[in-house]
C-alpha cells in the first residue's frame, strides 16, 4: 500500500527538486559578477536585469560554494547589488545556415551589417565535439590558397591546419584577405578576434572584396568584453563546422590566436586561476587544443584552418607561438625584415614548413620546392661574403646559381595584393624558373621530333 502524500507537500518536493532559475547579484569586482540563488553550470548563460530596464547577458565561468562567478557578454555598467538574475540553464546558441554567406556577425553570431535579420537559420550550441580521430578523412589533396609562395614551397592540404606567425604590422590580415580571394574552397569563414575597429571595414572592403559573397565574417573588436572575443573564435568555428557537415570544403581563418589567449587570460585571472608563464592561466593551454582540434577533415567535408599568431617582440618561440606550433600541422613565418624591404607577402620561406607536404605533392613538386629552398639557403649563407667582395665566382656552383636566380626567385615569391594565382600556374612558373635553358631547348627539340 503506497503512502499518501498531501498535494501541498508534493508541490513543495517538486519545487525543491526543480533547478532554481532566479537569483540576485551580490558582488561586482573588476570584470566578474558574483550571483547567488540560481543553479547553473559553467558555460551557461545568466541574464542580469538591471534597474535601468536593460538586460545584460553573462556567462558562468566559475563555481564557488553556493555562488556563481559570471563575466559579461556586453556593457557591464550600471550593474548594482541586488539586481535580479535569471538563467535558461543552457549556453547561448548560435545561428547557422546558408543565409550567413555574405554576412558580418558579432562575436555572439548576431548580424552587425546592413543586411537585416538573418534568414532561414537553425540555432545550435556553440560547443561541438572534434571529429573522431579514427573517422577523419586523410589529408592527401592540396588546396589552392592563391598565393604562389604558399602553394609551392609551403603547400597546404585540404583539412590541414597552418599557423601564420608574425609580429605586428607585417601583413597578416592582408595575407588572409589574399587567401580568401584566391582559394578554391567552397566557403571562407573569417574570425577577427580583438581586431582594431578601424581595420574591420578596410578588411571587408579592400582585402576581402568580391570574395565576401561566399564568406562569413565574425568580428569582435578589441574593446569588446573578453568573453565576446573568445566566443567569436568558437562562433566562427561552429559556423564552419555546419558548412563542413553539409559536405563543403571550408577555409577557416582566425586572426588572431594570441588575442584569444589574452582574452582567456583576463577571464582566467578574474575567475581566480593562478598565473603561469607570462601571466597566462592553465585554462589557456587547454583552450587552444579545444579550439584548434575542431578544424580538419571529417567523414564528409573539411575545414582547412589558418590561424595567425601575433608574436611578442618578433620572438617566434614565445609561449603562444610555441603552444600553437605543437598543435598545428605547420607554420608560415612572416618577416619584418622582408616587409621593410618592400617584399610582400613577407613570407620567410626558409623558416616556414608544412608537415604534410609529402602527402599532398608529387615527387617532382617536392624536388622543385626542395631546390628552391636550397638556393635560398645557399644565398643566405654566402650573402655576407658576397657583399664584402670576399666570394669568388666559381667557388661553389650552388651559390653561383643562387646569385644568378635570386632576382627571379624574389619576383616569383612576391605577389600583388590584387593578384590571384592558381596552384597549377604557380607550379608551372616555379618549374620554368628552375629549369635550365639548355634543358628546356632539349625538351622542346625532343617534343618536336
Amino acid at each position: 500500500m503506497s503512502a499518501f502524500v498531501h498535494p501541498s507537500v508534493r508541490r513543495e518536493l517538486l519545487e525543491a527538486a526543480r533547478p532554481r532559475r532566479t537569483g540576485r547579484v551580490i558582488r561586482v569586482v573588476g570584470l566578474s559578477i558574483e550571483v547567488v540563488g540560481i543553479e547553473a553550470a559553467v558555460g551557461d548563460a545568466v541574464f542580469v536585469h538591471r534597474s535601468t530596464g536593460a538586460v545584460l547577458p553573462t556567462e558562468v565561468v566559475a563555481l564557488q560554494g553556493d555562488s556563481l562567478t559570471c563575466m559579461p557578454l556586453g556593457d557591464a555598467t550600471r550593474v548594482r547589488y541586488g539586481d535580479e538574475v535569471t538563467t535558461s540553464g543552457r549556453p547561448l546558441p548560435v545561428a547557422v545556415g546558408e543565409a550567413l554567406l555574405g554576412r558580418v556577425l558579432d562575436g555572439l553570431g548576431r548580424p552587425i551589417d546592413d543586411g537585416g535579420p538573418l534568414g532561414d537559420c537553425e540555432e545550435v550550441a556553440v560547443e561541438a565535439r572534434s571529429p573522431h580521430p579514427l573517422r577523419r578523412e586523410m589529408v592527401d589533396r592540396q588546396i589552392a590558397l592563391g598565393v604562389r609562395a604558399i602553394d609551392t614551397v609551403i603547400p597546404c592540404g585540404r583539412g590541414q591546419r597552418l599557423g601564420i606567425l608574425a609580429g605586428s604590422g607585417v601583413g597578416k590580415s592582408t595575407l588572409l584577405g589574399m587567401i580568401a580571394k584566391g582559394t578554391d574552397a567552397d566557403v571562407s569563414v573569417v574570425a577577427l578576434v580583438g581586431e582594431r575597429g578601424r581595420e574591420v571595414q578596410e578588411f571587408i572592403t579592400h582585402d576581402l572584396g568580391a570574395a565576401r559573397s561566399r564568406s562569413v565574417v565574425v568580428v569582435a573588436t578589441s574593446d569588446e568584453p573578453a568573453l565576446v572575443r573568445i566566443r567569436a573564435a568558437f562562433t566562427a568555428t561552429r559556423i564552419a563546422e555546419w558548412f563542413r557537415d553539409q559536405g563543403a570544403h571550408v577555409v577557416l581563418m582566425a586572426d588572431s590566436i594570441t588575442r584569444l589567449a589574452m582574452a582567456q587570460r583576463e577571464v582566467g585571472l578574474s575567475a581566480g586561476e593562478p598565473p603561469t608563464t607570462r601571466g597566462y592561466p592553465p585554462s589557456m593551454y587547454s583552450l587552444l587544443p579545444k579550439l584548434l582540434e575542431r578544424a580538419g577533415a571529417a567523414e564528409h567535408g573539411s575545414i582547412t584552418g589558418l590561424y595567425t599568431v601575433l608574436v611578442e617582440g618578433d620572438d617566434m618561440n614565445e609561449p603562444i607561438a610555441d603552444a600553437a606550433r605543437s598543435i598545428l600541422d605547420g607554420h608560415i613565418v612572416l618577416s619584418r625584415r622582408l616587409t621593410t624591404s618592400g617584399h610582400f607577402p613577407s613570407i620567410d620561406v626558409l623558416e616556414s614548413v608544412s608537415r604534410l607536404e609529402s602527402a599532398i605533392t608529387t615527387r617532382e613538386q617536392r624536388a622543385l620546392s626542395r631546390e628552391l629552398r636550397e638556393l635560398l639557403a645557399a644565398y643566405r649563407d654566402a650573402k655576407d661574403l658576397v657583399e664584402i667582395g670576399a666570394y669568388a665566382r666559381g667557388s661553389n656552383p650552388v651559390v653561383d646559381r643562387a646569385l644568378e636566380l635570386k632576382p627571379l626567385i624574389d619576383a616569383f615569391l612576391r605577389q600583388d595584393v590584387s593578384e590571384v594565382c592558381g596552384a597549377e600556374d604557380a607550379w608551372a612558373q616555379l618549374r620554368a624558373l628552375l629549369t635550365p635553358p639548355d634543358l628546356v631547348d632539349a625538351e622542346s627539340v625532343q617534343i618536336a621530333s
